[in-house]
Order: C-alpha cells, then sequence, then structure tokens
C-alpha cells in the first residue's frame, strides 16, 4: 500500500445505499437498494466525502430488478451509453445472478442471505479491493463480515459499523466452496471455538460473519454512542456476551465508539409531496391541522383537527419495539382520554397488526384507532399530521422516526434507551428544554405516564407548544443531518489514517482519482 498518498482511498463495502452523488455517473443517483438506515447512513458518508473531495470508492451488489424500476428511463438507451454513464473506477457493482432478480435486500431463509452474503464477499475480495487497491476499507453489518480479516492481513486500515446485532454462521469449507480463500486469512476470523488448526476447524467449528467483522477490524463503531455503552454494560440480556466481550476489548483499546445515523434528508414538511399541505416551522400549527383533517378523512377517524393525534411509525414486532406495552393499556389510553377525541394510527407491518384491530373491533374504537398497511405515503403524511410518535422500543441501536418526527413538529413518546437516549431530551416547557417524553422503566405503566406527560403539554395554551414545537423543529433541523454523521466518520478514518483526510487534498476530478 502507498500510505503517503496525497489522496487517501476511501472503499466503502454496502449491501445497502440510496442516492449516490450524480457525478460519480448520470445513473448513480439511480441505484437504490434499501432494507433499512444502513442505505441512508452510506449514501450519506459517500456524498459528503465525494463533495469534499475524497477519493471514495463504494462496491454494491448488483441488484437489477431493485434498480429496473428507477433505471427505465436508461435502459432505452443503448448499453453503451449506461456503462460510460456510471464510471467503472468509482461504483463498483458486483454482477452475478444471486443478485439480479431480487426484489429485497434480504431473503426470510438464513442459507441464502449466507449465499448472497458469500458470493458479495468474493468479488469484493478477489477483485474489487486488487483493482481499487484503497488505503482503508469501511465495511457494513454481518453481510461484510469477513471482509475486516482479508484487510488485516493485508495491513489495510479497516473500519466495521454495526447497524443491527444480526449475524450467520458457517464453516469455512462452505466459505472457500463459494470461492472464497479463508486459508489466508482464517487466523483473524472469529469461530464459535478456539481452533486449533486450520484443518481441524475446516469442517466442523462455525465461524460467525458479525463477529469476526468486529474481531479482525481495525475500528468499530455502533450507530449511537448510548447502545454501544449498553452492550458493554451487558443491558441486554439478547446480545451474545461474545459481542459484549469482543466490543469491551475494542472499547478499552480505544478502537470503538458510536456514531448516531441520521434520517432521510427527504423527510422535509417544506417540500414533502406527500402532504396535502406543506409547512414550515413559521406555519406549523396550519400546516399539522391541515394534514389531519385529511388523514382523518381517509382513515374513517372523526374529524376534529383538534383532538391529539398519536402516530407509531415503526414495525409491529413484540421483540423490539414494544407494541406488546401498548396493547395492554390502548383500550385504558383511549377512554381515559375519551372527551379529549384522542387518536391513534399505525402504518406499520408487523405480526402485532391484528391485535390492535381486534382491540379496536372488540371496544368500538374503530373511529379512533386506525391500522394500516406501511406505504410510504402514508408514513410522510402521518408525519406531517401526528402530534406525537409512539416508540415505546425494548432497545433500539439508533432508530430513526425519534429523529424525523421532530422535523415535522411532532414530538416522539419514548423509552430511553440506545440511539433515543442520544437523539431525544424530556420536555421541560419552563426552561424551554426537551424535545419529546421519555420514560425509563419499561412497562406498560411506564408508556402510560409518558403518554400523560404528552397530553399534559397537549393541554397548554397553543401558542406555547407551538413556541415549543418551534424550538424543537429548529433544533431537529440543526443536529439530526448526514453532514453532522458524516463529518464525525470522516474525523474517525483521519484518526485511523493518522493523518488529515479531507483538508491536505485539492477537490479531485473523476479522472484524477483513478490512477495510482
Amino acid at each position: 500500500m502507498n500510505n503517503k498518498r496525497r489522496n487517501p482511498r476511501i472503499l466503502v463495502v454496502t449491501p445497502e445505499v440510496t442516492y449516490l452523488p450524480d457525478r460519480m455517473g448520470d445513473i448513480a443517483s439511480y441505484l437504490t437498494a434499501k432494507a433499512g438506515g444502513l442505505a441512508d447512513v452510506s449514501a450519506a458518508l459517500i456524498n459528503a466525502l465525494f463533495e469534499q473531495g475524497a477519493d471514495v470508492h463504494v462496491a454494491l451488489p448488483d441488484y437489477r430488478s431493485i434498480f429496473s424500476d428507477r433505471l427505465a428511463p436508461f435502459l432505452k438507451k443503448e448499453q453503451k451509453l449506461i456503462q460510460e454513464s456510471m464510471p467503472e473506477e468509482r461504483i463498483h457493482l458486483v454482477e452475478d445472478r444471486a443478485f439480479f432478480y431480487l426484489n429485497q435486500i434480504y431473503t426470510g431463509s438464513g442459507l441464502e442471505n449466507t449465499k448472497l452474503s458469500l458470493t458479495f464477499q468474493r468479488d469484493v475480495i478477489n477483485y474489487i479491493v486488487p483493482r481499487v487497491r484503497p488505503d482503508l476499507i469501511h465495511c457494513n453489518d454481518w453481510m461484510t463480515g469477513l471482509i475486516p480479516a482479508m484487510a488485516r492481513q493485508m495491513d489495510i486500515p479497516c473500519l466495521f459499523t454495526i447497524h443491527n446485532i444480526h449475524t450467520v454462521k458457517c464453516p469455512l469449507s462452505y466459505i472457500e466452496d463459494r470461492g472464497i480463500d479463508a486459508a489466508a486469512f482464517w487466523r483473524h476470523l472469529f469461530f464459535e471455538r478456539v481452533p486449533y488448526s486450520y484443518e481441524e476447524s475446516w469442517d466442523n467449528n462455525n465461524l460467525d460473519f458479525l463477529m469476526s467483522g468486529i474481531f479482525a477490524a481495525h475500528f468499530v463503531n455502533t450507530v449511537s454512542p448510548t447502545f454501544l455503552k449498553e452492550i458493554i454494560q451487558g443491558r441486554h440480556e439478547f446480545v451474545d456476551n461474545a459481542i459484549r466481550w469482543e466490543l469491551t476489548n475494542k472499547w478499552n483499546a480505544g478502537c470503538a465508539t458510536g456514531i448516531l445515523n441520521a434520517p432521510d434528508p427527504g423527510f422535509q414538511p417544506a417540500s414533502d409531496p406527500h402532504l396535502v399541505k406543506t409547512y414550515t416551522r413559521e406555519d406549523v400549527a396550519a400546516g399539522k391541522k391541515a394534514n389531519k383533517r385529511h388523514l382523518q378523512e381517509t382513515l374513517g377517524l372523526i374529524q376534529d383537527e383538534s383532538a391529539p393525534l398519536f402516530f407509531w411509525p415503526s414495525r409491529l414486532d413484540p421483540v423490539q419495539k414494544g407494541c406488546q406495552l401498548l396493547a395492554d393499556i390502548l383500550y385504558q389510553v383511549v377512554s381515559d382520554f375519551w372527551n379529549r377525541r384522542l387518536q391513534l394510527v399505525f402504518v406499520a407491518n408487523g405480526p402485532f397488526q391484528d391485535v390492535f384491530r381486534n382491540i379496536a373491533r372488540f371496544h368500538k374504537f374503530e373511529d379512533r384507532v386506525a391500522i394500516c398497511n406501511f406505504e410510504e405515503r402514508f408514513e410522510h403524511l402521518a408525519y406531517g399530521a401526528s402530534d406525537f410518535v409512539l416508540m415505546p422500543s425494548r432497545f433500539e441501536p439508533c432508530g430513526l422516526p425519534q429523529m424525523i418526527a421532530p422535523i415535522y413538529g411532532a414530538l416522539p413518546v419514548a423509552h430511553d434507551t440506545g440511539g433515543i437516549h442520544d437523539s431525544v431530551t424530556h420536555m421541560n416547557v419552563d426552561r424551554h428544554v426537551g424535545n419529546g417524553f421519555l420514560f425509563e422503566t419499561y412497562d406498560a405503566n411506564g408508556l402510560y405516564w409518558a403518554i400523560s406527560e404528552a397530553m399534559r403539554f397537549y393541554s397548554l395554551p397553543e401558542e406555547i407548544r407551538t413556541a415549543e414545537i418551534r424550538r424543537a423543529m429548529d433544533q431537529a433541523a440543526a443536529d439530526f443531518t448526514h453532514s453532522v454523521t458524516a463529518q464525525q466518520y470522516i474525523q474517525l478514518y483521519e484518526k485511523m489514517l493518522e493523518r488529515p483526510l479531507i483538508t491536505m487534498f485539492e477537490t479531485p476530478s473523476v479522472e484524477q482519482g483513478v490512477s495510482r
């Protein structure tokens, strides 16, 4: 590696991304493949690096079926024009039939996901890294968990970002059957039991993809500072002890940190095409009332612009999202605030949909409680219409709804955990601080208390509420941006490279970044 090169070359390896910079190629911004916040963070970081002049490259699976709808205008042109519009030296697509016909990033099968991961990593290890010759590699989640071991063997600084704690396992034999020469870096992989030799572990000692990424990477980060601390402190019993130990080792060595994600910049009430009335901080009260009336009419709720509206934006998953807490108190909440016409809107898929639907039907709450399948237009409209957003998560590696909500002038009602702790502070009107309502004890009573606090706030005179909401909107606009997140990653890159990343070089043209 030429570590003295003035312009360090960064390779971002990600299974998801949105909105790459146009200057990386005419069709770059159409290569959108998203399953969660990882896609937005990857895109934001790549954009920030590229716009500030970094020699940044991205490795991404070629999801032809997923890309096809967005690429339709280009597919009518000659293939040569398409190829010329996407410089191979910047965007490196892994072209394999395993990705061509997928209609979503991940499948429901662990075995199929393992195959997809190995196919992706095989081409990154065998072809993309030798072609790009990066000075630093940034890997994301378990789908890229073997690459840090290769990077350590090659003495390339590697950052591994943990977006969630999902993982897969398989033996070396299966990895090598998929075309990866793991023998070259097997000592840097993490196995279920201590390997005595390569041969002994080849076919009967599974290695863990996520743990291998953590173990081998030179630096590790989670997507919120508090979630990292919670893991190290043993606050979550569902987190494997091995993950806790390895992250603790990284932390003690000064090689672990937390960097809070930021929401998609498309969430802006002043320009959101899904709202019936766009608005800014200046006319937030009028804008929310107009969108509330439209949402109420669309979903068959009582039409009352003064009715407090609570929005559930997260999947209805009882393991993480705390929907059983709300189910336990749904009747009490609606009944206790009956005269206020309190309303709840769910725009979310998940196993608890029928639970809430049955409660609403049994108690004849259908004009106060609406349960909808997830649709982007309803999601945006609900942010624009709601007064409060419910997030009683048991744990939250980062969370985005609690950051999107105040951008739209809605205040989160949430459990004080993980990324929520890093982005929400309890409202104190007298001191003019806070942007939501937090409960610390994870049970139904804690959630009910936080909802009651929100309703107490809603009972204040409108001019007082509006002033606090405007303050929360201003704070969210300043703090919850991809530029803030990207700058923290850039600082981390500089620490790993032991030199400035951005300030030491001129902004290159695309052509300047391709030769060594």
